[in-house]
């Protein structure tokens, strides 16, 4: 009875009738924008360290590298970010999305041409780098710049990407006042997560916010 059990579990599986629930997009891309909650961030909030900044000179963006291969089959970091954040997305053999769509948070824009979406780092390399993380080794700072645990990258529209640049959110918001919540909330539990500092108006900025959600 245990063989034929076993049997018809295998053969469910090879025609995908049975979910294993090994998914390696749905485990490699938790951190989907959104999924922190206003009274985690709160909690979270009230646990930055709040510091002046330290920018010492030195940074480079190759000092944090990003879009690691092969984190899913042979995507790259970007590329898993692509498939979890668009719509009805299709991509070639290399992984690369070759149609679908795109919702920017920031603006409301909806792409459908793949090279007008980036993939944003929610805390920005280089505010990273003045928040500490010019203090980490190489490895932490690959780490960090691919990390699809929290909710530091979102697919957002270019034009808005760049118009955010390095800037912390007493300085930069989204267009969209819409995803103002969820904006303060995935910043503050990426500076949470990784024990990076929030500048004194960087944190009055975010807890005006928050009062507001």
């Amino acid at each position: 009875m245990v063989a034929l059990v076993v049997f018809a579990f295998l053969v469910m599986e090879q025609f995908d009738v049975v979910d294993l629930g090994g998914d390696p997009a749905e485990n490699a891309s938790g951190g989907a924008p959104g999924e922190v909650s206003t009274e985690q961030a709160r909690d979270q909030l009230e646990e930055l360290r709040v510091e002046d900044e330290d920018d010492p000179p030195g940074y480079d963006r190759a000092l944090f590298p990003h879009w690691d291969n092969g984190v899913e089959d042979n995507c790259t970091t970007r590329q898993v970010v692509l498939e979890r954040d668009g719509e009805d997305v299709e991509a070639d053999q290399n992984c690369q999305p070759v149609s679908g769509s795109w919702a920017s948070p920031y603006d409301d824009e909806v792409l459908t041409d793949v090279q007008d979406v980036d993939i944003d780092h929610m805390v920005a390399l280089k505010e990273a780098w003045r928040s500490g993380a010019h203090a980490w080794t190489t490895e932490e700072r690959q780490s960090f710049a691919n990390d699809l645990d929290t909710t530091q990258l979102w697919a957002v529209s270019a034009s808005s990407n760049r118009a955010k640049g390095d800037a912390d959110p007493a300085d930069w918001m989204p267009p969209s006042e819409a995803v103002h919540c969820d904006y303060a909330a995935s910043w503050i539990e990426v500076k949470h997560t990784w024990d990076l500092a929030a500048d004194p108006d960087e944190e009055q900025a975010l807890r005006e916010i928050l009062e507001g959600c």
